[in-house]
C-alpha cells in the first residue's frame, strides 16, 4: 500500500488538539508531562509537522480529558468531510 499523507486532515487534527488544550487550561509542557509525550512532540502535532498515530490520540485523551468516542470521532468526521 503506498503511503499517503492528507496534510488537510494533519493539518485540523493538529488544531484541534491545540483547541482541546486551550480550553482544558494546559500549556504543551504540562500536556507533555502528563502524556508522557516529548513537548516537542506536541508542538509537532499542533503545528502539522508530523502525521502522528493513532496511539498518540489514544495517549493525548486521558491528560485532555476526552473519551476514546471522541477522539475517534476527530479522525471519522475529518475523512468523510
Amino acid at each position: 500500500m503506498k503511503y499517503s499523507r492528507n496534510n488537510k486532515i494533519i493539518k485540523q487534527f493538529g488544531e484541534k488538539v491545540r483547541q482541546v488544550r486551550l480550553a482544558k487550561g494546559l500549556s504543551q509542557e504540562t500536556l507533555a508531562l502528563e502524556s508522557g509525550l516529548e513537548d516537542s512532540q506536541i508542538n509537532r502535532i499542533e503545528l502539522s509537522k508530523i502525521n502522528t498515530s493513532i496511539s498518540h490520540l489514544f495517549i493525548l485523551q486521558m491528560p485532555l480529558k476526552l473519551t476514546r468516542p471522541y477522539c475517534l470521532s476527530l479522525i471519522q468526521n475529518r475523512y468523510s468531510t
